[in-house]
């Protein structure tokens, strides 16, 4: 803050709060400085400039031909539509069933074994599941992580609601795409007893085991892959299905994301790292944003290349125009998001679906409700949406509904705008 304001009674300018942050080198603030805000040295050439060119081919759309999730207050896609309409918030207390929320609670931030905040948006009943429609041993089903058991339950109903009878996807070229982080369920079997462990142990947890056993169960024979990248797991699995399709490696793939809240421990470690919204919140793109409220849930969606759902007869809910994937590379922090990674993201997805910026009327956005997140997002998406439109740019995040999903919030976002399409 104090760089900040020395550098604006230098140059006579508003800058904004987030600049250490934007540019944390000196060379890359003076060039920001003399460039952007002085403007008396012509600008470098972007990177992102140059990767637009390259990225500039014509790539076949990909269809969405069926959704189907899993969230907070909603288990089906016109459930979640009525909720968004209606504007709820599914904020709650963490239920009794999961853990003693009085245990592991205390408002001191942060307070070495405690969590400051006692809420989040939680799901019904994830620990029922019904192992004989899978095929499965109740002895067999009690060691699978509820995670892989979601997924189940969802990428069956997914096909259903495509109306495609599961035996008929038997030895085809279909493939599975799934995001998700760090299960919890094997926390909460840690100290077990050694005699308990059984020959289902090994295969109850795991990433591959989760995309795995979806394919196992369908019988598919496609690429078959688990993605952690964080937040943006479920979102990266979707490029990954997309590309596996205009490959050809795939002619139908499934592809979203997972995450339960089982445990206190993350809860406990994000308090430390003081990330969570005290009230367990996203207020996004709001003056009282103070870091973001968890979620959980699951959604999925059925992919097709546009030709193949058109002579298939399919119905089509979206097209996949283009999509691209990039990492923040050297920023302020592990933690810190980068505005030009962000602005060279967007440009590279621009270019591959040969759409023009002033034309996209609606961003769903991350927005975490974050101090730090939401301003460099926003000003990452001015940069790149902002100039020479005619009509405004509208911005919005399901987190402020049913939380930050973390692994399958992308997923939860991209059915939101699938929706609002229809």
């Amino acid at each position: 803050l104090e760089l900040r304001q020395t550098l604006e009674r230098t140059v006579g300018q508003r800058l904004p709060a987030t600049i250490a942050f934007e540019y944390p080198t000196i060379e890359a603030l003076t060039r920001y400085l003399l460039t952007e805000v002085l403007q008396v040295t012509e600008p470098e050439p972007s990177v992102a400039r140059s990767v637009e060119v390259v990225g500039s081919g014509q790539q076949e759309p990909i269809a969405v031909v069926s959704m189907a999730c899993r969230f907070p207050g909603a288990a089906t896609p016109e459930a979640f539509w009525e909720l968004l309409l209606g504007g709820r918030d599914m904020g709650r207390e963490v239920p009794g069933e999961r853990w003693s929320v009085a245990d592991t609670y205390d408002p001191q931030r942060p307070k070495a074994g405690k969590s400051y905040t006692r809420h989040g948006a939680f799901l019904e009943q994830v620990d029922q599941f019904d192992p004989a429609f899978f095929g499965i041993s109740p002895r067999e089903a009690r060691g699978i992580d509820p995670q892989h058991r979601l997924l189940l339950e969802v990428s069956w109903e997914l096909l259903e609601r495509a109306g495609i009878a599961p035996s008929q996807l038997r030895e085809s070229q279909t493939g599975v795409f799934v995001g998700l982080g760090e299960g919890e369920y094997g926390l909460l079997s840690g100290g077990q007893n050694l005699l308990q462990i059984d020959a289902y142990t090994a295969t109850g947890g795991g990433h591959s085991l989760a995309a795995g056993r979806l394919a196992y169960t369908l019988g598919l024979q496609g690429p078959t892959l688990a993605v952690d990248t964080a937040c943006s797991s479920a979102l990266v699995a979707l490029h990954l299905a997309c590309q596996s399709l205009r490959a050809g490696e795939c002619d139908l793939a499934l592809a979203g994301g997972v995450s339960l809240l089982l445990s206190p421990t993350s809860f406990i470690a994000l308090s430390q790292l003081q990330a969570l919204a005290p009230d367990g919140r996203c207020k996004t793109f709001d003056a009282s944003a103070d870091g973001y409220g968890r979620g959980e849930g699951a959604g999925m969606v059925l992919l097709k290349r546009l030709a193949d759902a058109e002579r298939d007869g399919d119905q089509v809910l979206a097209l996949v125009s283009g999509s691209a994937v990039n990492h923040d590379g050297p920023s302020s922090g592990l933690t810190v998001p980068s505005k030009r990674a962000q602005e060279q993201l967007l440009r590279t997805a621009l270019a591959q679906a040969q759409v023009a910026p002033a034309l996209v009327s609606y961003v769903e956005a991350h927005g975490t409700g974050t101090p730090l997140g939401d301003p460099i997002e926003v000003r990452a998406l001015d940069a790149v949406y902002g100039q020479e439109r005619v009509s405004a740019l509208r911005i919005g995040s399901v987190k402020t509904n049913i939380g930050h999903l973390e692994a399958a919030a992308g997923i939860a976002g991209f059915i939101k705008t699938v929706l609002a399409l229809q």
